[in-house]
């Protein structure tokens, strides 16, 4: 059976459309706004997005940092306190368990923030390889999470904190913020590729922190925003969904997150499998030529011979026209078609991301 955020009486009273995604009863779009609404909203106004179904888990200790740099594939050494990082965790193949953010609240003590439908399966995998003197706790259950992403955001969320407790940088975050008498942690990241935040907060405050961010925005164009929305923004950024652009058996030094991966690190799980592999698919990013939107799992052709998949692929509301993220066999630019139910429709490989705020 599905689960519910604490949010769920919420969604219903704003007319959020509920489907089941990653084992959760979710939004996907809510009633007299719709996907390309909800996203239009994101990329000029605002919009607020329950992400509370993602998962958290706290490592503690003396050790805390060495024993989480070991597992991942990102140098989490030298952060500073209330900073963010992005890292793949890989496994012993060289492929993606997930990939995750690393909050940094001490030298002792370290957030993690990982996908919905791998939270149990990554306090696995990370509780059985820490060692005894660091201490773990999976706290998904207890916490929940808002998305206040656009670029009326920031001028939303001064209207409930002062300038002391905004995070200044990209991938940085404040802790111990009170909103309206709330206890919560502030970070200044998304999945949108727009300005933003995301507010962690105990799940007894998830309702009131909801409706206080939705009241204060009201002049500003805030909006509820649901699934449908979170997946076209997140596209039209470039930015890869687990299941879709990275899994276990796809090698992550094949999907373009360079920047994650420092093969200079003394060593990390699946170190030896990715420095034995020489990459031959890359991710890139296409644009349909001719009328139609290639789906996940489409085939992708050079003449008669199949050199990849699309991982996703959507209409591109910010754009107008039909894109897609492509794994294919890498240095293939031109002559490619994708097989769209039995037709064979041309390709543009484009540069990704698709879409950057100005």
């Amino acid at each position: 059976m599905a689960k519910r955020t604490p949010l769920y009486d919420i969604h219903v009273k704003y007319g959020g459309q509920i489907v089941d995604f990653a084992g959760y009863e979710l939004p996907v779009q809510y009633e007299g706004l719709g996907v390309l609404k909800e996203h239009t909203a994101v990329r000029t106004k605002a919009g607020l997005f329950d992400v509370s179904h993602m998962g958290e888990i706290l490592v503690m200790g003396d050790d805390a940092e060495t024993a989480l740099n070991n597992l991942l594939t990102n140098d989490i050494r030298g952060m500073y306190d209330g900073q963010v990082r992005y890292s793949l965790l890989p496994n012993e193949k060289g492929g993606a368990v997930d990939d995750v953010l690393v909050y940094r609240i001490s030298g002792k003590s370290y957030l993690i923030v990982v996908n919905a439908s791998n939270a149990d399966k990554d306090a696995r995998w990370i509780s059985a390889r820490l060692p005894q003197n660091v201490t773990f706790a999976n706290i998904s259950d207890a916490v929940s999470q808002l998305a206040l992403q656009g670029p009326m955001a920031e001028t939303i969320l001064r209207k409930l904190v002062s300038e002391d407790f905004i995070p200044k940088k990209y991938y940085s975050f404040t802790k111990n913020v009170v909103i309206d008498g709330m206890r919560c942690i502030i970070s200044r990241t998304g999945y949108t590729g727009e300005s933003g935040f995301e507010i962690y907060c105990g799940n007894i405050d998830a309702c009131n922190m909801y409706e206080t961010i939705m009241k204060a925005g009201k002049d500003d164009g805030l909006v509820p925003a649901g699934l449908g929305a979170r997946d076209t923004l997140r596209l039209e950024a470039a930015m890869p969904l687990y299941g879709h652009e990275l899994g276990e058996d796809i090698p992550v030094n094949e999907v373009g997150l360079g920047f994650g991966i420092k093969m200079n690190k003394e060593n990390f799980v699946g170190k030896a499998a990715l420095e034995a592999h020489e990459p031959e698919y890359e991710r890139v990013g296409a644009k349909l030529i001719d009328r139609g939107i290639a789906r996940e799992h489409c085939p992708v052709y050079l003449g008669n011979e199949q050199v990849g998949i699309v991982t996703s692929g959507t209409h591109a509301p910010t754009l107008g026209y039909p894109i897609a993220m492509l794994r294919i066999k890498k240095g293939l630019k031109e002559g490619l078609t994708v097989d769209v139910r039995g037709k064979r429709l041309r390709i543009e490989i484009i540069p990704l991301p698709f879409y950057k705020k100005a």
